[in-house]
This record gives C-alpha cells, sequence and structure tokens, in this order.
C-alpha cells in the first residue's frame, strides 16, 4: 500500500508539473488567442511570429546573452570560491558558507533592490548601462554554482594534490591538471543551473535592467499588461521551444554520464 501510494503521489506532482506546460504547447499550434478559447485550425502562425519579429529575435537573443555571460563569470567566481574555501581553515570556511547562504534564501526582490541601491543611487552607476544588470545576475547566480560545487570537493581525494605536489607539480598545475578535472561536473551542473536562473529572473532584471532592454520574463509582463495578442501567442510558442530544449539538454546530460558510469564499472570489473 506504502508503494503504490507513493507512484500515486508521484504521479499527481508529475501532472501537476508538466501538465500546464503541454497545454501551453497544445494551444502555440493553434489559432486561439488565449488558453481555453476557441479553436478553429491547427496553425505554426505563433513559431512563424517567434522568428520573423525583429524585436522579439532582439528581445532573445540579449537574454541568452545576458545568462550565458552572467552564468560564466558566476561559475568562475564560485569555482574559485568553493576551492578556497575548502582548502581554508575551519573559521574562514564557516564564514564563506554562511555568507554563501544568505543570496539563497534571501528574496530576489530584497536583492534586486538593494542592488539598485547600491550601484544606481549611491555609487552613481547609470541604470542606461547594463553594469548593475550583469552584477545583479552574477549575485544571484554565484551562490547556486557554489553550492553545485561544495559536495564535489568533499568527494575529491586531498592526497591526489598532495602527490602532484610532490612529483614536482606547482601548485597552479596541480589545480588545473588534478583538481579542476575532478570538479567539471559540479562546474558544468552549476553552470547550467545558473544560465537556467538567469533566464528566469525577473525581480533583479527589473530592478536593474536599462530602460530599453528587456529579457523574456519583463517582455511577458509588458506584453500582457499591454494586450498586445499576437505577441503574447508567440510568447508561448517561445515556451514550447525552451521546455524542448532543455529537456534535450538533460536527456543528453543523464546518457553520458550513464555511458560514464558504465565506462567505470566495466573499467573495475575488467
Amino acid at each position: 500500500m506504502k508503494k503504490a501510494f507513493s507512484c500515486v503521489w508521484l504521479a499527481l506532482v508529475l501532472l501537476m508539473m508538466y501538465v500546464p506546460i503541454l497545454i501551453l504547447a497544445f494551444y502555440s499550434f493553434t489559432d486561439a488567442n488565449i488558453v481555453g478559447g476557441h479553436i478553429s485550425s491547427g496553425s505554426v502562425a505563433n513559431y512563424a511570429t517567434l522568428f520573423k519579429n525583429e524585436e522579439l529575435r532582439k528581445m532573445i537573443g540579449g537574454t541568452v546573452a545576458l545568462a550565458l555571460g552572467s552564468a560564466l563569470i558566476a561559475t568562475i567566481l564560485a569555482t574559485l570560491g568553493a576551492i578556497g574555501a575548502h582548502y581554508s581553515k575551519r573559521t574562514p570556511k564557516a564564514i564563506l558558507d554562511a555568507a554563501n547562504q544568505i543570496p539563497v534564501v534571501n528574496a530576489d526582490v530584497v536583492t534586486g533592490f538593494s542592488i539598485c541601491v547600491l550601484l544606481i543611487i549611491l555609487l552613481g552607476i547609470g541604470k542606461d548601462t547594463y553594469v548593475p544588470l550583469v552584477i545583479g545576475h552574477v549575485v544571484l547566480c554565484t551562490p547556486f554554482v557554489y553550492l553545485s560545487i561544495k559536495p564535489k570537493l568533499k568527494q575529491l581525494d586531498n592526497n591526489l594534490y598532495e602527490a602532484a605536489l610532490d612529483l614536482g607539480a606547482t601548485p597552479a598545475q596541480a589545480l588545473f591538471k588534478v583538481v579542476l578535472p575532478q570538479l567539471i561536473p559540479g562546474i558544468l551542473s552549476g553552470f547550467m543551473l545558473a544560465v537556467t536562473l538567469s533566464l528566469d529572473d525577473y525581480f533583479i532584471t527589473t530592478y536593474t535592467k536599462p530602460s530599453t532592454f528587456n529579457t523574456i520574463s519583463t517582455y511577458v509582463e509588458n506584453a500582457v499588461r499591454s494586450g498586445r495578442t499576437e505577441v503574447k501567442t508567440a510568447l508561448w510558442a517561445l515556451s514550447t521551444v525552451i521546455f524542448l530544449l532543455v529537456v534535450t539538454i538533460v536527456v543528453i546530460m543523464n546518457v553520458i554520464s550513464f555511458r560514464q558510469k558504465e565506462k567505470k564499472r566495466n573499467e573495475k570489473t575488467a
């Protein structure tokens, strides 16, 4: 009974998560103006609008560029911070871990408003620049990348680093040739998580972005408020494309991870 109840509960949770996305994907291939509205026929007009509309293309390109750039900076900072904290003494390590947890549990609206006050109001960095926006997204993403790398560091055999030093490697060589290669799965996972967080963020972007720049989240809000039906339905298509890309990336990463585990298992048994 417990197993059956667990399966039913899991099925309900999955339905709650994915049925709304599948409904949105279904309506993206119709001529309906609203979800649940009248459907006359199937249509790919939303996808045509998505790729033909220059405003939408610029918005998507800017969002992706911001996500990749801020995720790259956050990954570099988090990797350096995680390695530094791992090899630090107990007190500095505890301070770094505690400081990293604050942005994770803090509300995005508080983080966005704080960055706006510090950079734009107090330091006078113009909101018409991208500096506050990039810094805001880096602040948002870095703690999560840090948390993705920490478990890999705990699994790391410290004797390998010391052995590399004993064999004549410099600290830099030991870091890049021994430590970092073993952290790659955590670094990649953190980078992908950072990209997702940046793409999804609304509050920090709203407080720090230039007036002429929009990400997907802020553009959706403006489109809904203005009642632009053609743009709003094209965003259904965009949501479907993003969902399919995420599913494809997750499947590929899982297949690669499974093959690596099988390869290691075969090497052990050989």
